[in-house]
C-alpha cells in the first residue's frame, strides 16, 4: 500500500497521545487526503501509518507498522521548497501552547531574505488594504453632520395636508411682508411647501427693499424651517422646489448665480448680476452672510446623506450637484462654478486677512467649508466608479488654484493654502505651487506621480539647489519684479519672493530711456521683440531688453515658443550664452508638442548650443521626450557625439549637486520651505501614513512587518498586487523606514539655515526619520494606530 497521504484512500493513519502527534492541523491535512485518522489504538482498523514525535519503540513498532515524523508530511506537501525555507521552528516539538510564540519565530526568517515569499506579500497586501479601508471609513465619517441631520429629518406623514396660502399672497400684495412671513411660519409642517413664486417675492423684498432686521432674520428662519420639514436628499421633487426658490428673483440664473451674487455683494468691489442697493447696509451684509450659511447647511446635509449610504449616481438628483455641474461637466471637478467658487474664496481670504470685522471672517470660513463640501461631494460620487478620474479632477483644480495664487506674496499665500479644508486638494495645490516655483527658477523636475519618495528626494534636492540661487536681478541690479505687458504663460515672475508688478507708463524718465524701441510690439505670430532678437542673434538688443525691469524671458508666442526655443532653433549662440548667463529663471525644459530647446538645437545640428544647455541643466534635459517619444539622444546618430553630450550632462549634474553652504536668498527659501512643509504634512494626512503625529491607527508596524516592507521590490508590486492604493502605501512606508539615506543627502545650507520655516521642515523630516528607525528596532511608542 502506498504510504503517501494524498493516496491513502484505503489507509488508516493513527496518532497517539504522548507518543503520537495530535495537533488539529495534521489531522485536517490527513483527512484532506481522504485518510481515516484515529487518535487511539484500534483493532477494528488496519493501521498503515503512524505519525509520531517519539522515536522510542512502542506498540506500533512491535506490529512492524512504519512510523513517520511530522516533517515527513511537510516534505511531501512542499517538496524541495520545504528544505529551502530553513525554518527555525521544530515541527517535531510543536504543541498548541507554544503556537503563538513559534509563529513569531517562524516569521523571523524574513530578516535574512531579500525577497519575501508570496504568502507573506499577500498577507501584507491584505493588511494594508484593510487598513486603508478602515481609514477611509473614518475619513468618510468626518464628512457627516449627525447633529444637524437628525434635526433636519422629519417624520413625513402618509398623506400631506393641504394648506391654503391665498391669505399670505394677499398680505404680500398689500406689502405686509413681516405678517406674511409669520403666516408661513405658522403653516409649515412636514410635507408643506409654500408656493415658489410667493417665496421669490419675499426674497426680492429682502434683497432690494428697506427691510427691517427682524424681517431679514424671519426670512432666513423660514428657509431653515422649509428645509427641516422638506429635506432634499432622496426626494427629486423637493430638490426641484429648492432650485426654484433659491435663485435671484430678477435674473433667474439658478442657485449658483444667487450664491455668487451674494458673495460679490459682500466683496463690495465685485460686479453683480444686476444692480443692488449701494452701498449695502450692515443688515444687508448680515443677510447675505446668513444666506451663505444656509446654502452651506443644505450642502452639508446632502453630503451627509451621500456619505451615509446613497448608491452611486443617486446623489446627482441633489441641489448641490445641480448647482455646480451641468450635464456637460459631470465628469470634471473643475466646472465653471467650482472655478469661480475657488476664485471667490481666495478673494475673500485676502479681504479678511487684514480685517477685524467679524462678518468678513465668518464669510471666509463659510466659503472654505463650502468648497470643502463641494469637492468631497464630487469625490464621493465618482470614487466608487473611477478613482483615477477623481485624482485627475483634484489635480486639475489644484493647478487652477495655483495659477490664481501666482501673484500672491508669501504672507498671503500662507493664508490661502490652509484655507483649503480638503487635505487632498491642499496636497495637490501645494505640489502645483512648488513645481511652479522650481520651474520659475529653471529647475526641471521629474514627472512621476506624487509620492513620499518624490518629496524627500526630488523636491528636497531641488530645495538644496535653490539655496545656491541669487535673488532674481536684472542687468541693472534691480529686483526682477515686473513682467512684460504681454500675455504670458510663464510663471517666472509669479512666485513667492518675486511677485510681478505691472510696468506703468508713469515711471521715471530714465526708466523709459532704457526701454528699446518696439519693446511692447507683438506681431501676428505673438512674437515679442525678445523673440525677434533671439532669432536674429542680436545680442546687444537682447541685453538691452534684459536690462528692463521685469522682462519675462520665458514669454511665449501664440504657438508656445519661447525666446530660448528661437535662439536654439536658429543657432543664435551668443543669445543663448547671454540668456544662460543673465537669466537664472530661464526655463530650459519648456516644451511645445514635446519639443524642448535641446531638441531644437540637435534637430538643427547646433551641437555647441546643446552642450551649453546640458552644462547648465544636466541630465534631466536628456530625459525629456517629444510627442514621438524621442529623447534628445535619439536624434543623435554619432556615438562619439552621444558620449560627448553625456559628459556635458555629467558636468551639469556635478554643478547642480555641488554642496551649498549658505542660503543666498533667505526669504525665497523660507517661502519654498513653508510650501514643502504644507505638502509634506498634507501628504501624510491624506495617504494615511502612520507617524508620531497620529497615535490612533489600526496598523501594527512590528519589526517583522517593517523588515518585510524594506525588502519589497517596488517595481514588482504594481504587477503582483491588485490594489494600487496598497502599492502606494507600501512604497511610502518603505520610504519612511529608509528615510535616513535621503536625509543624509540634504544640502548643508538647509541644515545651517536659521529661517523658522526651513528649520521646521528639516525638523519634520528628522522626526519622521527617527520614527522609522524606531519602528525597525521595535522601540516606537506609536506603532499602533
Amino acid at each position: 500500500m502506498c504510504n503517501m497521504p494524498s493516496e491513502m484512500s484505503e489507509a488508516h493513519g493513527e496518532t497517539a497521545n504522548g507518543n503520537f502527534y495530535k495537533p488539529h492541523f495534521v489531522c485536517r491535512i490527513l483527512k484532506a487526503g481522504r485518510a481515516v485518522v484515529n487518535t487511539e489504538w484500534s483493532t477494528s482498523y488496519d493501521v498503515t501509518h503512524v505519525i509520531t514525535t517519539n522515536t522510542s519503540k512502542d506498540k506500533g513498532e512491535k506490529c512492524r507498522i512504519p512510523h513517520y515524523s511530522v516533517s515527513y508530511v511537510a516534505k511531501h506537501l512542499f517538496g524541495h521548497v520545504c528544505s529551502e525555507l530553513n525554518w527555525s521552528c521544530n515541527l517535531e516539538s510543536f504543541n498548541e501552547a507554544e503556537s503563538g510564540e513559534m509563529a513569531i519565530d517562524a516569521a523571523a526568517f524574513t530578516d535574512s531574505m531579500d525577497v519575501t515569499d508570496d504568502l507573506s506579500q499577500k498577507e501584507l497586501e491584505e493588511m494594508l488594504k484593510e487598513y486603508i479601508t478602515r481609514m477611509e471609513q473614518r475619513k468618510k465619517m468626518l464628512l457627516t453632520v449627525p447633529e444637524f441631520y437628525s434635526y433636519y429629518t422629519p417624520n413625513l406623514p402618509v398623506q400631506f395636508p393641504a394648506v391654503d396660502f391665498s391669505n399670505v399672497q394677499s398680505l404680500v400684495e398689500c406689502a405686509f411682508f413681516p405678517q406674511a412671513l409669520e403666516e408661513i411660519l405658522g403653516s409649515l409642517q412636514p410635507g408643506v411647501m409654500p408656493p415658489a413664486p410667493l417665496l421669490q417675492q419675499l426674497m426680492h423684498h429682502a434683497l432690494h427693499g428697506d427691510a427691517k432686521p427682524l424681517y431679514l432674520s424671519m426670512f432666513i428662519t423660514v428657509l431653515h424651517s422649509i428645509l427641516r420639514n422638506n429635506p432634499t436628499w432622496g426626494s427629486p421633487g423637493h430638490t426641484k422646489y429648492f432650485l426654484q426658490i433659491l435663485q435671484c428673483p430678477e435674473c433667474k440664473g439658478g442657485l449658483w448665480s444667487l450664491l455668487e451674487t451674494s458673495v460679490r455683494v459682500c466683496l463690495a468691489s465685485e460686479p453683480t448680476c444686476h444692480s443692488l442697493p449701494s452701498p449695502p447696509s450692515t443688515e444687508l451684509f448680515r443677510l447675505h452672510c446668513n444666506l451663505q450659511e444656509f446654502f452651506l447647511r443644505l450642502f452639508q446635509l446632502e453630503l451627509h446623506a451621500a456619505s451615509s449610504g446613497w448608491s452611486p449616481g443617486s446623489s446627482r438628483a441633489s441641489v448641490l450637484y445641480s448647482t455646480f455641474w451641468n450635464m456637460w461637466e459631470k465628469s470634471t471637478l473643475t466646472s465653471r462654478a467650482v472655478q469661480q467658487l475657488s476664485k471667490l474664496l481666495i478673494k475673500t481670504v485676502l479681504l479678511a486677512f487684514n480685517s477685524t470685522q467679524e462678518w468678513r471672517l465668518g464669510m471666509s470660513v463659510t466659503l472654505q467649508e463650502t468648497l470643502y463640501v463641494v469637492v468631497e461631494f464630487w469625490a464621493q460620487e465618482h470614487s466608487p466608479v473611477n478613482g483615477s478620474l477623481v485624482e485627475k479632477g483634484f489635480k486639475d483644480l489644484a493647478e487652477h488654484i495655483a495659477i490664481l495664487c501666482q501673484d500672491l506674496p508669501c504672507d498671503m499665500l500662507k493664508e490661502v493654502i490652509p484655507a483649503l479644508r480638503s487635505a487632498r486638494l491642499r496636497m495637490f495645490t501645494a505640489d502645483a505651487i512648488y513645481r511652479n516655483i522650481c520651474c520659475s527658477r529653471g529647475l526641471i523636475l521629474s514627472s512621476e506621480p506624487l509620492c513620499l519618495l518624490k518629496i524627500v528626494s526630488t523636491y528636497l534636492r531641488a530645495l538644496g539647489i535653490l539655496c545656491d540661487r541669487e535673488p532674481v536681478q536684472t542687468l541693472k541690479g534691480q529686483t526682477d519684479r515686473i513682467e512684460m505687458n504681454q500675455p504670458s504663460t510663464s510663471c517666472a515672475a509669479h512666485v513667492p519672493g518675486s511677485e510681478a508688478v505691472k510696468d506703468s507708463a508713469g515711471g521715471s524718465d530714465s526708466g523709459r530711456e532704457t526701454v528699446p524701441r518696439g519693446y511692447h510690439r507683438v506681431n501676428a505670430a505673438g512674437e515679442t521683440l525678445l523673440h525677434r532678437a533671439c532669432k536674429r542673434n542680436q545680442v546687444e538688443t537682447l541685453l538691452r531688453i534684459l536690462s528692463v525691469p521685469g522682462t519675462d524671458v520665458n514669454i511665449k508666442d501664440h504657438a508656445g515658443w519661447t525666446p530660448l526655443h528661437e535662439a536654439c532653433n536658429h543657432g543664435s549662440t551668443e543669445c543663448v550664452k547671454a540668456l544662460l548667463q543673465h537669466c537664472p529663471s530661464l526655463q530650459l525644459g519648456s516644451q511645445v508638442q514635446g519639443v524642448s530647446p535641446l531638441h531644437d538645437a540637435l534637430l538643427n545640428q547646433h551641437t555647441h548650443i546643446a552642450k551649453m544647455l546640458l552644462r547648465r541643466g544636466g541630465s534631466p534635459l536628456l530625459k525629456l521626450c517629444d510627442n514621438q517619444g524621442q529623447t534628445p539622444l535619439d536624434l543623435v546618430s554619432s556615438e562619439a557625439l552621444r558620449d560627448e553630450l553625456l559628459r556635458c550632462a555629467e558636468e551639469g549634474d556635478k554643478a547642480l549637486d555641488a554642496p551649498c553652504s549658505e542660503v543666498r536668498d533667505l526669504p525665497f527659501i523660507e517661502s519654498c520651505s513653508w510650501v514643502l512643509s504644507c505638502l509634506f504634512l498634507s501628504y501624510l494626512q491624506e495617504r494615511h501614513i502612520p507617524t508620531y503625529k497620529s497615535p490612533l491607527t489600526p496598523l501594527h508596524l512590528s519589526p517583522t512587518v517593517c523588515c518585510t516592507l524594506i525588502h519589497l521590490r517596488p517595481d514588482e508590486l504594481a504587477s503582483t498586487w491588485g490594489d494600487s492604493r496598497a502599492v502606494t502605501l507600501a512604497e511610502d512606508l518603505r520610504t519612511v523606514l529608509s528615510l535616513e539615506q535621503y536625509g543624509s543627502q540634504m544640502s548643508p545650507a538647509l541644515r545651517c539655515c536659521h529661517g523658522d520655516q526651513t528649520r521646521l521642515f528639516v525638523q519634520l523630516l528628522d522626526d519622521l526619520q527617527a520614527e522609522g528607525a524606531a519602528l525597525i528596532t521595535g522601540r516606537s511608542d506609536f506603532d499602533y494606530f
